[in-house]
């Protein structure tokens, strides 16, 4: 599903990576940690191609990601489902409409759009929540729309940065629980997380980055 074959991303500041390889299964979740600055971002921005690499190659379902057109992106992006620490959501719109907004861009017709929306809200527990604004919301509501949002368009990988970061241990359990509901119905799940006393009891593959090296694979 995705392959880092010596892979580096310069700055003009310095290296964020460097001669980074490894290689995740489709269907596979993972996780990757370090710490601040170690490049987890980087790593993630690459595959979802907001950013390109110096040196190397990132290849995603088989595609050299160095070699995508620009026009071609937005497509390639459909497959994915991007979640953020600080969830990112349309603060002046409704849990409706900042989960709808992927479907909408994808041209989706209003009862393709009320069916998905409600059922990644179940998914999360969060049916029921359409009219409400993400501010009447608590954090690990907000994080769960980000999430019913990343999922909505049934993405065959779904990549996390920190999505636990702002959240209580116990609520960070149950976000970590939903992604595993997630790859066990086939979808490839990549998380950035510095949370090593829970991720460490979960039993998947962690990644570690130092200085934008990898230095460590395996479970832990």
């Amino acid at each position: 599903m995705i392959t880092f074959d010596q892979v580096s991303k310069h700055y003009p500041q310095g290296d964020a990576l460097s001669n980074v390889s490894f290689h995740l299964d489709k269907g596979e979740m993972a996780f990757l940690t370090g710490h601040s600055g170690a490049g987890k971002s980087t790593l993630l921005k690459l595959i979802a191609m907001m950013e390109i690499c110096t040196r190397g190659q990132v290849l995603l379902d088989g595609q050299n990601l160095n070699r995508i057109k620009d026009r071609q992106i937005p497509y390639i992006r459909r497959n994915m489902g991007l979640i953020f620490q600080d969830y990112k959501l349309l603060m002046d719109r409704t849990v409706f409409d900042n989960v709808a907004f992927p479907l909408v861009v994808s041209g989706y017709d209003f009862d393709q759009i009320s069916r998905r929306v409600r059922a990644a809200l179940h998914k999360v527990g969060l049916l029921g929540h359409e009219k409400k604004y993400p501010l009447a919301l608590s954090g690990g509501e907000q994080q769960r729309v980000g999430i019913a949002r990343a999922v909505v368009n049934k993405p065959k990988l779904i990549l996390a940065d920190e999505p636990t970061g702002n959240l209580d241990p116990e609520l960070s359990a149950e976000v970590m629980h939903l992604f595993e509901q997630f790859q066990q119905s086939g979808t490839t799940v990549l998380i950035a997380s510095h949370d090593l006393s829970l991720i460490s009891q979960m039993g998947y593959r962690i990644i570690t980055l130092n200085q934008g090296s990898l230095i460590t694979e395996g479970k832990q």
